[in-house]
C-alpha cells in the first residue's frame, strides 16, 4: 500500500509534465510547427471536426506549413477555421493545398510568449504541489509508524523536487527556443 502512495504520484507528475509538453508545443515560436494547429476545429459536413483529421499538415519549409485536404471541399472551411483562430496566421489558399507562411516574431511578440510560457510552467508546478500534498494526505491516513510516515514525506519531497527541476528544465529550453532569432 504504502510503495501505490509513490507509484501513483509519481504517475502523476509524469502526467503533468506530458501536459506541459503538449502545451509549450502549441506555443508558436518563429518556425514552423503543425502542433500549433490541435487546436483548430473546422465545420465538415454540419460537424465540428479537428483539422488534422481533415488533412495532412506537412512542413515544407523552416517557417512555412502545408495544409493538404484529403477531400477538397473543406479548403474554405479549414481556411476560415485558420483566420478565425486568433493564432495571427495568414492561410494561403491555392485550390489544392492551403500555405501557412510563420511570421517572423517581434521583441515585443517573444516577451509576451515568454511570459506565457512561464505561466504554463508555473501551472505544471502547481499540479505538482498538489499532487504531492494528495499523496502526503494518503501517507497521514494510511501509515501510524511516525519514522516511517517521515520516510514517506521524505520520498515524496524528492520526488517534487525532482519534477520542479524538469518543469524548470522545460521552461528554460522553450524560452531559449523563444528568445533566439
Amino acid at each position: 500500500m504504502n510503495e501505490n502512495i509513490l507509484e501513483s504520484a509519481e504517475s502523476k507528475m509524469m502526467l503533468s509534465l506530458d501536459n506541459l509538453d503538449k502545451r509549450f508545443a502549441t506555443v508558436r515560436a518563429g518556425r514552423a510547427n503543425p502542433n500549433v494547429l490541435d487546436g483548430i476545429m473546422v465545420e465538415y459536413y454540419g460537424n465540428m471536426t479537428p483539422l488534422k483529421q481533415l488533412a495532412m499538415i506537412s512542413i515544407p519549409e523552416a517557417r512555412q506549413l502545408l495544409i493538404k485536404p484529403f477531400d477538397k471541399t473543406c479548403l474554405s472551411g479549414i481556411e476560415k477555421a485558420i483566420q478565425s483562430s486568433n493564432l495571427g496566421l495568414v492561410p494561403n489558399n491555392d485550390g489544392e493545398t492551403i500555405r501557412i507562411v510563420i511570421p517572423a516574431l517581434t521583441e515585443e511578440r517573444r516577451k509576451e510568449l515568454s511570459k506565457q510560457v512561464k505561466a504554463l510552467a508555473e501551472e505544471a508546478k502547481v499540479a505538482i504541489r498538489n499532487i504531492r500534498q494528495d499523496a502526503m494526505k494518503e501517507i497521514d491516513k494510511t501509515i501510524t509508524a511516525e519514522d516511517e510516515k517521515k520516510a514517506k514525506e521524505k520520498e515524496v519531497q524528492n520526488l517534487t523536487d525532482e519534477y520542479n527541476k524538469q518543469v524548470d528544465s522545460k521552461l528554460k529550453e522553450k524560452e531559449d527556443e523563444l528568445m533566439t532569432v
